[in-house]
């Protein structure tokens, strides 16, 4: 069947398996090279391979929750959003999440994905306890920080190169209600909004919609949204007997792909000035999780926006030196280019992972989507390498189309990463990604 990431490019026809059981991945492990694949969640080919893409969704039992320690021990395959729902009316809610509740768990090892809080917290992975792998060997391996510790370092980010996740034993914070105190401050320009993550580092969770086609005086003009899981001694009167009871959101569909010219630089523009002077003057209000922390999931197939060719995303981390000039520099190109994007991130990231391929580095993370074409091609060619000069790196879970020379001119570790994966044999485990980019 034809399968893509979320962003719908690039397109491949692949052998889907759809197994049940250990005894059948082992059986499909020694037929030849194969991927996991999750949900569909990531947004290139990282979680396709021509001749075996294995859908884990089958893998979805939650095994055992222990409430003294928070700790959750999942089958890949479950749900983010399937956890939500169980364990949060209970008081708990995922240290870690990335910006959609529709993802596996295997995935989010895999791409040991951040979220607002990552200044704070890190990533995904600081909260994973265990992980069973399922070796290139056919072999089951427990990993952790202090069993097989190396493979454990490697699978959190490895974009599951290292081997098929089977189970993940993962912490829960506890939280008071199912509702997030969310301030919005606005920034008029780069050099603001930076200065507001900055003051406000011991939020909880911290992150900029951004306006990427304002320019001079304007460049970077923004909308920071902190949050923090509000107490129930904070909330109103009529909602502290029922905490965690929140409005259900109606989810919509978009019924076609949306024509080429929709996104143009005059629609965007419109969209993004009308964005910030609505929001800027909200301030301080209660929010519904779902709400704070999955915006898009309440409009499903969203990627159709961008039209049938699909949808790129560019989503660097810049280090905190050469932040500033790198995303002044980005976001000059980006407006001059006119290919502006109405979904543009700003993220302030914490300390980075260096024994693994996890995506953060201490700094700032800013993703933007544009429709495919050829112009946003070689758009990105140029983002790349702007990135890079800024000793910037591309973020793996988002790429589609990113060059073998690009990822080594950006990451040191992957010399690393090609050893390990000779060391552990783990070459039966290859995508369409890991062969474009030569890993």
């Amino acid at each position: 069947m034809m399968l893509s990431g979320w962003g719908r490019y690039p397109q491949q026809e692949c052998v889907l398996k759809t197994p049940r059981s250990e005894a059948d991945l082992r059986a499909l492990l020694s037929k030849g090279p194969l991927i996991a694949r999750g949900n569909g969640r990531s947004y290139g080919d990282s979680a396709q391979n021509e001749n075996a893409t294995v859908d884990m969704r089958r893998f979805n039992r939650m095994l055992a929750f222990d409430s003294a320690a928070g700790q959750l021990i999942v089958e890949a395959g479950v749900l983010l959003k399937d956890i939500i729902n169980c364990l949060l009316p209970r008081g708990w809610f995922p240290y870690v999440t990335p910006g959609t509740k529709l993802v596996t768990i295997g995935g989010m090892v895999a791409a040991d994905v951040h979220g607002k809080n990552h200044h704070r917290d890190g990533s995904f992975g600081e909260f994973v306890d265990w992980i069973d792998l399922l070796c290139g060997d056919g072999e089951v391996r427990r990993c952790s920080r202090t069993q097989n510790a190396e493979l454990f370092a490697w699978t959190l980010g490895g974009m599951g190169l290292t081997g098929v996740v089977l189970r993940v034993a993962f912490r829960l914070r506890a939280v008071e209600s199912g509702w997030i105190r969310q301030a919005i401050l606005p920034a008029p320009d780069l050099g603001v909004a930076m200065r507001l993550f900055e003051e406000h580092a011991s939020a909880t969770y911290s992150v900029a919609w951004l306006d990427c086609l304002a320019t001079g005086a304007g460049l970077g003009r923004s909308l920071i949204m902190l949050g923090e899981h509000a107490r129930v001694e904070e909330l109103p009167e009529d909602r502290r007997r029922a905490p965690f009871r929140t409005p259900l959101r109606k989810v919509r569909n978009v019924p076609f792909d949306a024509p080429s010219a929709t996104l143009n630089r005059f629609t965007v523009k419109g969209f993004n000035a009308a964005y910030y002077f609505r929001n800027a003057r909200r301030g301080t209000q209660l929010v519904d999780w779902d709400s704070y922390f999955y915006p898009l999931d309440a409009l499903a197939e969203w990627n159709r926006i961008y039209g049938s060719r699909g949808l790129l995303q560019f989503q660097c981390a810049l280090p905190l030196a050469s932040a500033r000039a790198g995303l002044t520099e980005l976001l000059r190109i980006i407006a001059r280019s006119g290919q502006g994007s109405f979904l543009a991130v700003l993220k302030r990231l914490g300390p980075a992972r260096e024994d693994s391929l996890s995506f953060p580095l201490e700094g700032y993370t800013l993703a933007l989507d544009f429709p495919v074409s050829e112009r946003t091609l070689a758009l990105m060619e140029v983002l790349d390498a702007l990135a890079v000069a800024h000793g910037g790196r591309i973020y793996l879970a988002k790429d589609g189309r990113m060059g073998a020379e690009t990822l080594r001119a950006s990451d040191p570790r992957v010399p690393d990463f090609l050893a390990a994966r000779q060391h552990f044999r783990t070459s039966r485990f290859q995508s369409s990604q890991s062969e474009r980019l030569k890993l």
